[in-house]
Order: C-alpha cells, then structure tokens, then sequence
C-alpha cells in the first residue's frame, strides 16, 4: 500500500497536512479561544485585587517581586508571570499539546488522516510544531496584555527590583524576553509528557490531566527537602530560575541548568511520542 501511495502521481507525503492547515484547526477550537480569554484576563482580575486590597507592601522588613507589583508595568508584567508560572501556564501547555493527537482519536478522525495518507510521522511533527506555537503564543500573551494593563494602571517606568536598584524601562523590556524564553524552555518537559501521552489514549482529558498532574507531582517532590540534591534532577526544582534574570547583574547558571534539564527530558518523551505512534494500531 505504501508503495503505491508513494508512486501515485503529484503525492508528496511532505506536503500532506500543512501547517498553516493544521493552524486554523486549532486556533478557530473553543479550548483555544477560552484558554486566551483566560490568560488576557489574569491582568485585570489583579488590578482590581490590588484596588480593592491596596497596594502589597514588604512584611517583616522583607519585599518580594509581588509587593512592587504597582511600581511600574514592566514589575506588573513580572508578578503576573511570577504568579502563573507555577500552574497557570502549565495548563495551556498541556491542553495544546495533550488534546491535539488524543483528540482526532476521540473523533474517530485520526485513521482518517492517515488513510489521506499522511504519514504517521509528519502528523506528529505538523501537531507537535502548533501545539508548541500556541503554547509559546500563550506565554507571549499573557505579559504583554499585563504589560500594557499594568501600563495603564501604574504608569510606565523601570523595573524595580525587591533586593534593590532598578532597570530602566528599555532593559526590563529585554529582560522580560528572556523570562519569557525560559518559561517556555521549563514548560518543554510538560509538553513532553502531554504529547507523549495523546499518543497512548483516545481521551484528551487523560493526557491533559496526566500531563497536569505528574507536573504537580514533580513540584511537590520539589519542596521535600530530604531529597536534598536528588532535587536538581527535577524540572520543576528550576522554574523559578527566571528570577535571576530581573536582577542588576543577570545570572545564568540556574536557567543554563534548568534548560539542560527541560531539554534532555522533552528530548526523550517526544521521541518516546514518534516511536510508539510509529508501531501503534490505529483503530479510531
């Protein structure tokens, strides 16, 4: 049968299922628009939280990253993702790339697919690449509508930093770039896991929610410290790491280790994805 596909005249199997094809499929699903409404409203729901509970200040003579919240946008920009990193932004992630395989399962579309034919590998690969696009789309959202929220509310300036000193508005600009590349970097091995397990069930709510929940599992080992360096082991030890990047001087180390890490684990479940879905009996 592969034969004879591959001979027809006019098949390409690289120009099965575009991308661009494969992006309005995605982009026009309810979970997509919900999950965006979500991220674009985090914001607000802060702004109206810090005017109804007044500005955060210090306790105990210590600041943190969230009592600058109203100093400027760019430090609104920064408590949002400071709040959302730790489970908010792991949901979309997951949900793109948890939902995106197990889904046309559930529909019964995905034999469909593959009868067209496009071949296994190229479905994946044409998934895997939009579900990761929308999941950075999704990180870039989020503090670019804090950003300009935040603007607004609290005017625009530099970022004050809670150990002291501040970076003017152009630095903060940049340094938020690059807290947002890490992020995305860190959320790779929730990616991982979600896309991994689309391949194993036709339910899209088991891969979202395994994804979802293994990733809380790694944080909770997180805090135990009786782990003690078996600690730096877990992506999860690394994801606050960004923190290093709003300081005067930015430090490196942790987020090179955090992304060693993240990039080794998604590595070796993407591949996991590929090889499984290659030897799978598809019957839905």
């Amino acid at each position: 049968m592969s034969t004879l596909t591959e001979a027809a005249s006019g098949y390409r199997a690289g120009r099965t299922l575009p991308l661009r094809v494969e992006w309005v499929r995605q982009l026009g699903r309810r979970r997509t628009l919900v999950m965006a409404a979500i991220l674009a409203a985090l914001p607000f729901v802060l702004v109206v939280a810090f005017a109804i509970g007044g500005e955060p200040g210090g306790r105990n003579g210590q600041v943190t990253l969230l009592d600058t919240a109203t100093a400027s946008g760019a430090n609104f920009a920064a408590v949002n993702l400071f709040v959302s990193a730790g489970f908010l932004l792991v949901i979309p992630v997951a949900l793109f790339c948890g939902d995106t395989v197990a889904s046309e399962a559930g529909w019964s579309s995905l034999r469909y697919l593959l009868a067209a034919p496009v071949p296994r590998a190229r479905l994946l690969w044409s998934k895997l690449v939009v579900a990761l696009g929308m999941s950075l789309a999704a990180m870039i959202l989020l503090p670019v509508v804090a950003l300009a929220v935040g603007t607004v509310a609290y005017g625009w300036g530099p970022l004050a930093i809670p150990t002291g000193g501040e970076l003017d508005a152009a630095t903060a600009a940049q340094r938020l770039v690059v807290v947002v590349a890490y992020l995305f970097v860190s959320q790779l091995v929730t990616a991982g896991l979600a896309f991994w397990l689309s391949t194993k069930t036709d339910a899209p709510l088991g891969a979202v929610g395994g994804a979802v929940g293994l990733t809380i599992v790694g944080n909770v080992l997180d805090a135990v410290t009786a782990l003690g360096g078996w600690r730096d082991f877990l992506p999860a030890h690394w994801q606050f790491a960004w923190a290093d990047a709003i300081q005067p001087r930015m430090e490196w180390s942790g987020m090179i280790q955090g992304t060693a890490l993240s990039i080794t684990y998604a590595l070796v479940l993407f591949a996991l994805a590929f090889r499984g879905f290659a030897r799978k009996d598809v019957v839905s």
